[in-house]
């Protein structure tokens, strides 16, 4: 996989393909072509539309939201347009499976953009930041627990590691998000009392995950990885490493110790709101929602102690491109038939 490189002359005999996800959050777009056991990225786009405001008091998705993502959603469109693509995926995760007009919203963001967006399952969810990260994944460890801190969910997988070949024992998905949390808790996120009742509250729903598989006993024993693959841990990831602007090729596959991973979060919580917005790891924009994704992975890192942490900037857009390039592959080695 690569970062964009403006200065990269053209492929044209390179197929592109693109891959959007829909969060709670974020809408989110990646265009990339084959090249060599990965992609190129030819073109991205991100946006904070906040589809899930309100979704946790009342139920639905609000007008506004449903208009901010309206709005990003036909940017994609008009991009594919000027590049069109030969295949495309769309997939919407946890607002529009919670929301009681989330298929409605999803016919209608359809018949307006041409897009093909589908709700997908957590199963899918999981698998696709499983295979997402694989390549990451070192031989030297017996088991990984990913987690992947959403705007709405979480999703937990405990993986066995077989000749490095990830095999999925376990998973749930968390109805808690950042953007959930930012809202049922406010600018009380930002005290001390209001950040440890967030730890206390997800940890008590990681107690389920736990009395399943029994990850601690295995931390124990040694040779199990935390790998986490959000905003929050890349920019823990950041901190520990001292960056004045974000750079994705330092962060994606770095690993932080236990205690680094502890010492940045704990610079966060010493920051006021303004500080936190004008860490250039950080910005305006995702400063309300920080500490809350710190909060979710200081509840796994309390359950699960791991002495390692994988950081990953990767995620379901690059499954879902890797899964085109393949497919596309495997249908160019099939033999025809008469």
């Amino acid at each position: 996989m690569h970062a964009p490189d403006a200065a990269a002359p053209s492929h044209p005999a390179a197929l592109a393909y693109a891959a959007i996800d829909l969060g709670t959050n974020n809408c989110r777009m990646l265009i990339g072509a084959a090249d060599g056991d990965g992609f190129r990225v030819v073109d991205s786009f991100s946006r904070i539309v906040r589809l899930g405001e309100g979704l946790h008091a009342t139920g639905r998705l609000s007008p506004d939201a449903m208009d901010r993502t309206l709005a990003a959603l036909h940017a994609c469109a008009a991009r594919l347009r000027r590049r069109p693509v030969a295949g495309l995926h769309a997939i919407a995760t946890e607002a529009c499976r919670r929301a009681a007009n989330g298929d409605a919203f999803l016919a209608a963001a359809r018949a307006e953009t041409g897009l093909p967006l589908r709700v997908i399952t957590t199963r899918e969810e999981v698998e696709l930041a499983l295979e997402s990260c694989a390549p990451l994944m070192p031989t030297d460890q017996r088991r990984v627990l990913l987690f992947d801190i959403g705007g709405g969910s979480t999703e937990l997988a405990w993986v066995r590691l077989e000749e490095g070949r990830p095999l999925l024992i376990g998973y749930d998905s968390l109805p808690i998000g950042v953007a959930t949390l930012a809202e049922q808790f406010g600018t009380q996120s930002g005290t001390q009392a209001g950040f440890a009742a967030m730890v206390t509250m997800i940890a008590e729903h990681l107690r389920g995950f736990e009395a399943v598989h029994r990850i601690s006993a295995e931390i124990a024993h040694g040779g199990v990885l935390l790998l986490g693959t959000s905003g929050t841990v890349t920019t823990l990831a950041g901190i520990v490493l001292g960056l004045t602007r974000y750079r994705r090729a330092l962060v994606d596959g770095v690993f932080l110790t236990a205690e680094e991973a502890t010492a940045a979060l704990g610079e966060l919580l010493m920051m006021d709101a303004g500080g936190r917005a004008a860490h250039p790891c950080i910005g305006p924009e995702r400063e309300a929602f920080v500490l809350p994704g710190c909060a979710v992975f200081a509840a796994i890192h309390a359950t699960w102690p791991a002495p390692r942490l994988l950081v990953a900037d990767r995620g379901l857009r690059e499954a879902m491109l890797l899964r085109q390039i393949r497919g596309h592959g495997r249908r160019r080695r099939s033999p025809r038939r008469n």
